[in-house]
């Protein structure tokens, strides 16, 4: 409107007056904002710079520039808090995933309540195509439960009796019945959103120096201005009112609005896309320090192998496979030591019955020894079968024990009939993710308590750099720090949280998985993987590289275009408008798409 009434309709005193209003209605909140800072923090921000550059341009007769200065960076300012605000609440909005009432089963009646009101141990209904309200524990009935939002698992997850559910997942399938253990406010997903807001909260180390840069840069603009004002007039007799005009044209380029947001909006818009895939990252810090990460060390139990044995081999010397497999799982089954569960589940898998054990002994660290029908059998290792003088084959065990694989030895009467071999599984992805973690440049190493020999042959099946055997918890602490060496390499610690807290607090950065189980994992780790897929890491390296480059990117280009628009500006080719909705507003656009860019990453279009 001011235009039409200055330019078209030759009114002047409208479109002044019409300018006026402008400045007023969208330049009150920030000069109000830009004078609190001034006058009570002595900080000379970005909104006090417009509001001296809007005054400015008013008071030598620009009053087109000035409402275009001001209302710009108005606009400016709504949108860059839009987007950063917009970003930042993709993770807070899986709140509201989760439903604000449930159906609680009371008898035979069902009554719905509001999801705040419901109590442990309550059983709650879920029907096909609702959403779980509560963490809980199913207690009858079968269904396949999508949890993506939470694991970034693509395809649901099948759901039985005594397997755990959690708020906010859908039920795709069948009908269950969930007693609840954990309340509205202590869910995994409201866990999890507290967890994101507080890691937004954490400054980055370029984002810290960023507003470093901002508390020294601002004033001596505004100096710079000062000079460009006044040099020119008093010492050479030049117009005041044009280098006046250049000095607010200065001031308004030289406002590191674009400057200040491109870190930030970058650290936001990468914790955001890990969180969509089942990555929790703690603060912007670890985000950035995993671009720098030059070692990955594993814990093998539990993290590079799943820590369930099975058995992996049966090897009959004498009778049948079968007749060795039942005798071991028949003995073994009485006996409370992991190798016995994985004995007597591989039996059962195959359809053997077991046979009943009488004088059952238990040899403490070799084995056990029973009596089945009229024979006694024994059933351990190679150091009881030593003692009890019972000849077996040294070089055939030895092979298997190279593979990694722990071997149990089956006598009967004195006599070796046989040998079961047992394995804790490698996972299916961690060969792949070793691979691809090598392949970007990065050092593996694996960490273990178990003897020299299964760690090389773990180590070696991986494809593993280096592996160090028969550690404690304080060992692992003394090779994380080995590893980092003399040049402070940046060492990231991946483990399963339960003994090896010690080493992932020395590390600079420590990985827990399968963290949606864990409590305490969540709490203690810089960084949740929240199943255990150990595919994220290479998607983690990958996403945390991008957002350091794009970081790089904005603060490159934000210097760099404003550098250009200041030099610009003295041979008067920058107009005050051109200064806002370029330099200022334009960038600031720019850096913030560039920046939302990373919350659209996912782990197969990481890299």
């Amino acid at each position: 409107m001011g235009l039409v009434f200055e330019l078209i309709l030759s009114m002047h005193p409208l479109g002044q007056f019409s300018f006026m209003l402008v400045a007023l209605i969208s330049g009150f909140t920030i000069a109000k904002k830009g004078l609190a800072s001034a006058m009570f923090r002595k900080r000379l921000d970005m909104n006090f710079l417009m509001t001296v550059a809007a005054v400015g341009a008013f008071l030598i007769g620009h009053g087109e520039e000035g409402a275009a200065v001001i209302f710009l960076f108005y606009v400016a300012e709504f949108l860059e808090d839009y987007a950063v605000e917009r970003t930042r609440q993709t993770v807070g909005s899986l709140m509201k995933l989760a439903p604000e009432v449930a159906i609680v089963k009371h008898g035979d009646r069902e009554v719905e309540v509001h999801a705040h009101e419901v109590a442990v141990n309550d059983v709650v209904i879920v029907r096909p195509g609702e959403k779980i309200p509560l963490d809980g524990v199913v207690v009858k009935g079968f269904s396949y439960v999508n949890q993506a939002m939470i694991t970034g698992e693509s395809i649901p997850v099948s759901k039985v009796v005594d397997d755990e559910v959690y708020a906010g997942t859908m039920n795709c399938e069948g009908y269950i019945e969930v007693r609840v253990t954990k309340r509205a406010d202590e869910t995994l997903l409201s866990k999890i959103v507290r967890l994101v807001e507080e890691a937004q909260k954490q400054k980055s180390p370029t984002e810290k120096f960023v507003e470093r840069f901002s508390k020294y840069y601002t004033p001596s603009v505004v100096f710079a201005a000062m000079l460009v004002a006044t040099i020119p007039t008093l010492l050479f007799g030049l117009p005041f009112a044009d280098w006046l005009y250049k000095s607010l044209v200065l001031l308004v380029v030289s406002c590191p609005c674009a400057l200040a947001i491109s870190t930030p909006v970058s650290i936001v818009s990468g914790m955001t896309s890990a969180a969509r895939n089942g990555v929790l990252i703690k603060g912007g810090v670890y985000l950035e320090e995993i671009s720098r990460a030059k070692v990955f060390a594993f814990d093998k139990t539990g993290t590079l192998t799943e820590g369930r044995l099975e058995v992996t081999d049966v090897a009959p010397r004498r009778g049948s496979r079968e007749e060795v497999l039942t005798v071991a799982a028949s003995l073994e089954s009485l006996s409370e030591h992991p190798i016995a569960s994985a004995m007597v589940k591989k039996a059962k898998t195959e359809g053997l019955r077991l046979e009943s054990v009488d004088a059952f002994t238990s040899i403490p660290g070799k084995g056990v020894r029973g009596r089945i029908e009229s024979s006694v059998w024994h059933v351990g290792n190679k150091k009881l079968f030593k003692e009890l003088a019972i000849d077996f084959p040294e070089e055939y065990v030895e092979k298997l024990e190279e593979e990694g694989k722990t071997v149990v030895l089956v006598g009967r009467e004195g006599e070796f009939v046989g040998a079961v071999a047992v394995m804790d599984r490698i996972r299916d992805v961690a060969v792949e993710a070793i691979s691809e973690l090598k392949k970007k440049g990065i050092k593996t190493a694996m960490m273990s308590g178990d003897n020299e020999r299964t760690a090389r042959a773990v180590a070696k099946r991986m494809a593993i750099d280096e592996y160090f055997a028969e550690l404690s918890p304080e060992d692992k602490i003394k090779k994380v720090e080995g590893l980092r060496g003399n040049s402070r390499k940046e060492v990231v610690m991946v483990g399963d949280g339960v003994n090896d807290a010690p080493a992932l607090a020395e590390a600079d950065i420590g990985v827990v998985m399968g963290a949606i189980g864990s409590d305490v994992a969540l709490e203690t780790a810089d960084v949740a993987l929240m199943e255990d897929d150990l595919s994220k890491l290479p998607y983690l390296v990958d996403l945390s590289r991008r957002t350091v480059r794009v970081m790089k990117t904005n603060i490159a280009a934000s210097l760099l275009i404003k550098s250009a628009f200041a030099v610009l500006a003295f041979p008067g080719l920058v107009t005050l408008w051109l200064a806002v909705g370029v330099g200022d507003m334009g960038l600031s656009l720019a850096v913030i798409l560039n920046a939302m860019r990373l919350s659209l990453i996912k782990p197969e279009s990481a890299s």
